[in-house]
């Protein structure tokens, strides 16, 4: 494994970062907990979660993820060889059976104080704005929703001096954001630095080699800021395994269960790209995964990599990722798929 650290921190974290969003629903309790157990002989200290979890989000399986991690914390006495990260929910109609309001001082409060129970944990190590309150364009919206515009934007004092409460009650030790533009992450910063308070150390945005819209203004705000990426979906949700392609949809597959989860990578530029970066893969005698995991492992501006698995075998290939070094060569090749078909995916 490899390892860098949190900016601004000594918390050492593994460039591979452990998903667990399936956990609840696609996997059980067990599945979880081998996952766990694998991902950390692998050297993977770095698990990141949310209260959200498991999805699709449903009444049913609010906090399903937590309580999964929080058994296996329990069962195994492993909290202290985790750096552990988890989020709060944003506001809107997805999250109405959680709480309404969005980011706020009470439901701030009301999230931690859950979290940690279901956890059973004392703290939180990375604790993250799941999404903003105002309209913004992420989950697959290209351009900037402008019939949102008008949206009052959060309130980033009253949130960062909340968090810097539980902070300095040893709750959580630092904070992240999720899911932002660079309006709003230089919006945190500025806030953070005005008034003395906590500032965001990671971003969590999805990133893959079919979504590189993070390095539109983006990527320059994590490195002259020092606030890095944690890259999400970077398998584009199991369409760049190459599973999808040619039509085919494995049962049992998150695109054949839930296809709205992968709709927004399946546009046709997509999946020639997806072809193409295949290609490559097999000429050089890697995965597609391996390259495109190991692609996002290799960027200046990323922290972690966060994977996630519903198999064992898919797992361990992507934990694997980490040992695949790509060469001029084939990143050359990468950049002239991307130049024909820049960011397919919204």
């Amino acid at each position: 494994m490899k390892y860098t650290t949190l900016p601004n921190t000594d918390n050492k974290v593994s460039k591979i970062c452990l998903g667990t969003m399936t956990w609840g629903n696609q996997n059980t309790e067990a599945d979880g907990h081998e996952q766990m157990d694998y991902a950390l002989e692998a050297g993977v200290n770095f698990f990141d979660t949310a209260e959200l979890y498991s999805v699709p989000a449903t009444p049913e399986t609010y906090g399903a993820t937590e309580k999964i991690i929080g058994t296996w914390f329990k069962k195994t006495g492993n909290r202290d060889k985790v750096v552990l990260a988890s989020k709060i929910a944003g506001g809107g109609d997805y999250t109405a059976h959680i709480r309404k309001g969005g980011l706020n001082k009470e439901n701030i409060i009301d999230a931690i104080h859950k979290s940690l129970k279901r956890l059973q944990t004392d703290y939180i190590d990375l604790y993250q704005l799941h999404w903003p309150n105002r309209g913004v364009n992420v989950f697959g919206v290209r351009d900037f929703p402008t019939q949102t515009a008008d949206q009052e934007a959060e309130n980033h004092f009253e949130i960062l001096e909340t968090l810097q409460d539980f902070i300095k009650q040893g709750k959580i030790k630092h904070i992240g954001l999720s899911n932002e533009t660079p309006w709003g992450t230089m919006k945190y910063m500025q806030t953070a630095e005005a008034h003395n308070l906590p500032k965001p150390v990671t971003i969590q945005n999805s990133y893959s080699i079919i979504h590189r819209g993070y390095e539109i203004g983006m990527s320059e705000v994590s490195m002259r800021e020092n606030i890095g990426l944690l890259a999400y979906s970077p398998l584009a949700q199991g369409v760049l395994s190459g599973k999808y392609l040619n039509g085919n949809s494995p049962e049992g597959s998150r695109g054949n269960l839930f296809p709205r989860f992968i709709a927004r990578y399946m546009g046709d530029g997509s999946l020639e790209a997806v072809k193409r970066y295949e290609a490559i893969a097999k000429k050089n005698g890697i995965t597609l995964t391996e390259m495109s995991l190991a692609f996002v492992n290799q960027l200046p501006f990323v922290t972690s990599n966060i994977i996630g698995a519903t198999k064992m075998s898919q797992l361990k290939e992507n934990i694997n990722s980490i040992n695949v070094d790509l060469s001029d060569e084939i990143l050359k090749e990468i950049e002239g798929v991307h130049t024909a078909i820049p960011n397919p995916a919204p």
